[in-house]
């Protein structure tokens, strides 16, 4: 059986192996049952690594030693796998999220939070900008933003960027909601996000625009613009900026102020 490479590069994605590993992997499939030395010949794979490999996937719950000489190795169903899978990974995140949750008030965010503190302070108002790359990195630092936000948070988005930031950023509306923060949105209102401006009622204002932008201006202070449409480029190559500039983070709110009240609020 060929195993073509884009198909080996998706279950190394999806499983987290190695090259080896899904070669190892596949090739048992394919047999049921097999020897590693076998296996290191269909596969393509070195004898010296071929235990190494059958070892760590036994290990990781994907095959299963038979008892007998020689040595040979049963394929698990994939179906298994994948919930094996699937309780590693939650398992393992359980266990990074309670460590991390332990350094919470200890003296090394203690530490980390003068040295950051310290270092803002030497820093250039010019210097508090940098640039966004993806889509993913973008809604990361504008989750930051947003939480942090005291008065106000002013949105201009697009249909789609509306839907999105609904579903992602949701709970962050609802947080500063609570602290008294102002959330305005603005973004064309078409039926495909008419559930998602009903999700967001009693959470954040939100009014029909017919023109197209994308940017978030925080507290007057702060500013996020993507400088793309988002229905013109992938999300993987979707860029932003940020600037940490009262002077002109204040001016572009003016702006939507002027706007805003033309804007009809979205039923």
């Amino acid at each position: 059986m060929i195993v073509k490479d884009e198909f080996l590069s998706k279950l190394r994605r999806y499983f987290s192996l190695n090259l080896y590993e899904v070669k190892i992997w596949t090739s048992l499939l394919s047999r049921g049952v097999s020897t590693a030395g076998e296996l290191s010949d269909i596969a393509n794979v070195p004898r010296s690594r071929s235990y190494d490999v059958l070892e760590s996937l036994e290990k990781k719950g994907f095959v299963i030693m038979k008892l007998g000489k020689p040595i040979k190795y049963i394929a698990i169903s994939p179906n298994e796998v994948l919930e094996r899978v699937k309780k590693n990974v939650t398992t393992d995140a359980k266990e990074q999220i309670k460590r991390l949750e332990e350094l919470k008030g200890t003296e090394v965010i203690g530490e980390l939070n003068t040295l950051h503190t310290e270092g803002i302070e030497l820093v250039e108002p010019a210097d508090l900008s940098g640039s966004l790359r993806g889509r993913h990195n973008l809604y990361n630092h504008l989750e930051l933003t947003i939480r942090n936000a005291e008065k106000t948070v002013s949105i201009m988005t697009t249909s789609q960027g509306l839907i999105r930031k609904i579903e992602g950023l949701k709970p962050t509306f609802e947080k500063i909601k609570k602290r008294g923060v102002k959330v305005r949105i603005a973004a064309p209102i078409t039926k495909e996000c008419l559930s998602a401006v009903k999700d967001l009622a009693g959470v954040a204002e939100i009014r029909n625009t017919e023109h197209i932008a994308r940017f978030c201006v925080v507290d007057g202070k702060e500013i996020i613009f993507m400088v793309m449409n988002d229905s013109d480029v992938h999300p993987t190559y979707d860029v932003g900026v940020w600037v940490n500039t009262p002077f002109f983070a204040s001016a572009i709110d003016n702006l939507f102020d002027m706007a805003w009240k033309s804007m009809k609020p979205a039923k």
